[in-house]
């Protein structure tokens, strides 16, 4: 088995997440197959354990180089610059609900409720890892608000942490029901942001 260079191997890991990207989003977890994988790619099947112990992880992965890309697309369309924290808090959650309900790869994660076993294959420490990265990005929006009091909680990881758990009402779509779903959502969201803020809304 040759070696690869370090350019080689970058190179090698990038193709693997881009073509798990777009098999995972088509096919989903459960029928996407490591060979399918490796062939998208051009290497064989044993490689592909030297990047990745399972396609659950290469998954895992994927949807963290998703969540760091929706973090910046946040920044760039601006919503740091927003100065009222009420509208900061809608546009940040609309953002993220949006993002759950568009991109094929968590839509495709959802419908085939495979989340549960991602999560199992992860340790404890793996898990909450995943967490504070996630809570992390949030806390970025969150902070300069909280710290000058007008956004209330008990810190700024808490309020953090509530944000990114509202965007799962999106997981719950069928349950609530489609005729019902969009108003139901605009609801939650709106009742947090003038809950969490010190602004008054009119």
């Amino acid at each position: 088995m040759r070696g690869f260079s370090d350019e080689e191997r970058e190179q090698i890991r990038a193709d693997l997440m881009d073509a798990g990207e777009t098999l995972f989003a088509r096919f989903g977890l459960a029928k996407t197959t490591v060979t399918e994988l490796t062939d998208e790619v051009g290497i064989g099947t044993s490689t592909f354990y030297q990047f990745f112990e399972s396609k659950e992880e290469l998954y895992l992965a994927v949807l963290q180089r998703v969540a760091e890309d929706v973090y910046h697309e946040m920044r760039a369309a601006g919503i740091p610059e927003i100065d009222d924290p009420y509208r900061m808090t809608i546009e940040l959650l609309n953002y993220i609900v949006d993002e759950i309900e568009s991109n094929p790869l968590i839509r495709q994660l959802i419908v085939d409720d495979e989340l549960g076993r991602l999560r199992s294959s992860q340790s404890p420490a793996e898990r909450e890892a995943e967490r504070q990265a996630d809570i992390g990005y949030i806390e970025t929006f969150v902070e300069p608000f909280f710290e000058t009091g007008r956004i209330w909680g008990p810190d700024s990881e808490t309020v953090a942490a509530a944000i990114a758990a509202i965007p799962y009402v999106a997981l719950h779509r069928d349950d609530i029901g489609e005729e019902r779903y969009s108003a139901v959502r605009d609801y939650i969201i709106e009742a947090f942001a003038r809950g969490v803020t010190a602004t008054e809304v009119k």
